[in-house]
């Protein structure tokens, strides 16, 4: 049992890690991207910057390895008025979205301001002039990550393009999406160098950045959450072991004799000292079992509905989040059980002490 509950908090903290890891991506990309390419000047101020969608070097861009796709976007900051409730958003437009001003806001913005779905949203945009548009809230979504005092409000690109008097063509930035695994600062670096080495002024004058770089402390707190897993791990691995070396050494207490016997019979301490240790694996392995089948249903069923919720403003997240990644799973499966196994060992050395002259005479 002690085994079980060291597996299954092992593989618990694993999943969680690879959880957070996962939603706090997924959650941050919504807003900037894995990459942003945009203008040196932020698109997202009271004087918007444009820069053209269809640069000379996007195709090789979008043939870099990791890149799955690139998202035109039109951003910009605006302040939002219902009665006397005034609270800043960010606006983005995006492809896909409907047109005729209709927008999807954010959970939050819902709480502080009290609108919902069908209400109109009166929007302030301030630049050398001030821009009103009452869009149409047809969405609410919910923002796993809530990091910014401006919500970001989804609307329309072409919306958006109108609203600062940009073309087609024109937008705030483009926002690249990476698969999983792939570095965000190797290829915002490689997308750099395709921009300066290109020949186009239009492409020099673009700056590269990734999402740690725009949200630099939620990663820290992601590499702070790796070392505590890292803590857990070794920790689950010494109390599994210990333990086991406890039993161990209670069962070669018990077979004094027996061991005094098989040295006898020519046995060496090695010899003995496997057996028992091969004893103790099998113990080993049908706790990491029932540990690995226990933590594999808590992270279905957490998964699936939620059952322990977090407090965002702490925690970025509105639920604790798991990701079942099995290799990092079996890596883990493997270093505890390895660990254990050379924590075993220590009991063995109890064998060389004991002598067989004394203890089959004894018996």
């Amino acid at each position: 049992m002690a085994i079980a509950v060291s597996f299954f908090i092992i593989i618990v903290a694993v999943a969680v890690s690879a959880g957070f890891r996962n939603a706090i991506r997924s959650g941050v990309a919504a807003m900037t991207g894995d990459v942003r390419i945009e203008p040196y000047t932020s698109g997202t101020g009271s004087d918007p910057v444009s820069m053209p969608a269809d640069l000379p070097s996007l195709e090789e861009i979008r043939a870099l390895p990791g890149v799955v796709d690139i998202t035109p976007v039109a951003v910009r900051a605006g302040i939002v008025k219902n009665g006397d409730i005034i609270h800043g958003v960010v606006v983005k437009g995006i492809p896909g979205n409907e047109g005729g001003l209709a927008v999807s806001i954010p959970h939050r913005l819902k709480e502080i301001t009290g609108l919902d779905v069908g209400d109109d949203l009166l929007t302030y945009f301030v630049g050398e002039k001030v821009r009103v548009r009452k869009f149409h809230i047809t969405a609410i979504h919910r923002d796993l990550v809530e990091v910014d005092d401006n919500l970001l409000v989804y609307a329309s690109l072409s919306d958006m393009q109108r609203l600062n008097g940009w073309a087609d063509g024109a937008v705030s930035c483009l926002d690249v999406s990476l698969s999983e695994g792939a570095s965000r600062e190797e290829v915002a670096g490689a997308i750099g160098h395709i921009l300066l080495s290109s020949g186009h002024p239009e492409e020099e004058a673009l700056y590269v950045s990734s999402s740690e770089d725009a949200y630099p402390q939620i990663f820290d707190w992601l590499k702070l959450l790796d070392f505590n897993v890292l803590v857990i791990l070794v920790l689950m691995t010494l109390v599994a072991g210990f333990n086991m070396v406890s039993g161990l050494l209670i069962m070669l207490l018990r077979n004094v004799p027996t061991i005094g016997t098989l040295k006898t019979l020519g046995m060496g301490n090695g010899a003995i000292g496997g057996l028992f240790v091969r004893i103790g694996a099998r113990a080993v392995l049908r706790g990491m079992l029932i540990g690995n089948a226990l933590a594999l249903l808590f992270c279905f069923v957490q998964g699936k509905w939620h059952l322990i919720p977090l407090d965002p403003a702490n925690y970025f997240v509105s639920y604790v989040p798991v990701h079942v990644n099995l290799p990092w799973i079996l890596a883990a499966d493997a270093a505890a059980f390895l660990g254990i196994l050379a924590l075993l060992w220590l009991p063995s050395l109890v064998i060389s002490t004991i002598d067989p002259a004394r203890t089959v005479k004894a018996d």
